[in-house]
């Protein structure tokens, strides 16, 4: 029997659950995910192989208005996503429905050259009536070749999901390694583990300006202690005090939460040491995006 392998663009609009999707169908986490829209600001693979088949997910920048150079780049990742792959994964949210930026991110569909699959996400959140009126929308565009109603937090359908795009697949090599589930280098990973823990517990008007960069990461102690040594960068003067927080409590925080997911994917006891630095308006600054591995 032939071995049968593809890439997939997952794409939608912000906050639908594509990063929660990628990171189930993985089988752990590869992407960053927060209740906050536009969450990931890279293009995230993740790779499922199974016998006889690879599936190669690129996890997407949510679709949205670009508002800085930032936004600009995320908006450039997710379409150039959409070339050279062997399906589309369109996720829609199915108790917000098939709104005006999803219509239009469709419409953007409608002349690619993969075959395009929609998923219909939160099906254990909305009610039957939502998810029916969102099927009937995706199905009158007339080129979505299959829909699957799940949930990614459930994991509910998420086989059905695999077996619509694995029919899409087509002969070719295994192009990863059995136990590789993302091409993340560690000091991304790391450095999305601390942003996504910072999202997690930060007021609404500081996440989208912050950034985060590791310096350094060695072992010690003949490789059973890691440091890490991390800078939350912010837009200004103000976040900072928030970010720390009175007598340091938040950043505390922070680190608490970030340190319990980096030992965990390092395998490893870890000191992690963070700062927070103000950069001004570096999401529009391209030295600041590049450094922060935005290029």
């Amino acid at each position: 029997m032939s071995y049968r392998s593809g890439f997939i663009a997952i794409i939608g609009s912000p906050n639908v659950g594509k990063s929660t999707l990628m990171n189930l169908l993985v089988g752990q986490k590869v992407s960053i995910v927060s209740p906050r829209a536009q969450t990931t600001r890279n293009r995230v693979m993740g790779v499922v192989t199974r016998p006889g088949l690879q599936m190669v997910f690129l996890d997407t920048p949510g679709v949205a208005a670009a508002r800085n150079r930032l936004g600009e780049y995320m908006l450039g990742v997710a379409y150039e996503s959409l070339n050279e792959v062997e399906c589309i994964l369109f996720v829609a949210d199915a108790t917000s429905g098939i709104r005006a930026r999803d219509e239009a991110l469709l419409e953007k569909l409608r002349g690619a050259k993969a075959p395009v699959v929609a998923a219909v996400n939160k099906a254990d959140a909305a009610s039957p009536e939502q998810i029916e009126a969102a099927r009937a929308k995706l199905g009158r565009a007339g080129f979505v070749g299959q829909i699957v109603v799940l949930s990614a937090k459930t994991g509910e359908n998420a086989e059905e999901l695999v077996s619509a795009l694995s029919s899409h697949m087509e002969e070719g090599p295994q192009y990863f390694p059995d136990d590789m589930v993302t091409d993340q280098p560690e000091r991304v990973l790391v450095a999305e583990i601390v942003r996504e823990k910072a999202l997690e517990l930060l007021s609404e008007e500081v996440p989208h300006g912050i950034g985060v960069g590791v310096e350094k990461i060695g072992a010690r102690e003949g490789g059973r202690l890691t440091d890490v040594y991390a800078t939350i960068y912010c837009e200004r003067e103000g976040h900072k005090g928030i970010i720390i927080g009175k007598q340091g409590a938040m950043l505390k925080k922070i680190g608490s939460l970030a340190r319990h997911d980096i030992e965990w994917l390092l395998g490893v006891r870890v000191n992690l040491q963070l700062w927070v630095k103000v950069k001004d308006d570096w999401r529009n600054k391209e030295s600041v995006l590049r450094e922060l591995g935005y290029e």
